[in-house]
């Protein structure tokens, strides 16, 4: 991918929640974006970390111990095997950087588990 690419425009794009959209790579990892509402699954990435940044909005994430809170501006990094589960209450926007081979819920197989097919849409 070598345009150049405006996320207000990719995230007015986005028509379903829990749908992350691919818009870059950078050094074998994806820039994704995704709209969230409501509550996802509990899951974790066996190998890798995942980057949260909040465009817009508020997300919490559940972890085994804590419960972290992400407002507009916040960045938050679930490291590798962390059984997590993000959930916001209003529309939230989210950037997303992880490796390529990061599958969208992790250990978890869903309906709404998305594949990197799907991502590239």
């Amino acid at each position: 991918m070598i345009n150049p690419f405006n996320t207000q425009q990719a995230f007015e794009s986005i028509t379903d929640y829990w749908s992350p959209k691919i818009i870059g790579e950078v050094n074998g990892q994806y820039i994704k974006i995704a709209k969230l509402k409501g509550a996802f699954v509990w899951h974790k990435h066996e190998k890798e970390d995942e980057l949260f940044l909040i465009v817009k909005g508020e997300l919490t994430i559940e972890l085994k111990d804590i419960t972290v809170h992400l407002k507009e501006g916040d960045g938050y990094v679930v490291p590798k095997n962390t059984l997590h589960n993000p959930s916001c209450e209003q529309e939230c926007w989210v950037m997303l950087i992880e490796p390529k081979e990061t599958l969208h819920t992790g250990n978890v197989k869903i309906a709404r588990s998305k594949s990197i097919e799907d991502q590239l849409k």
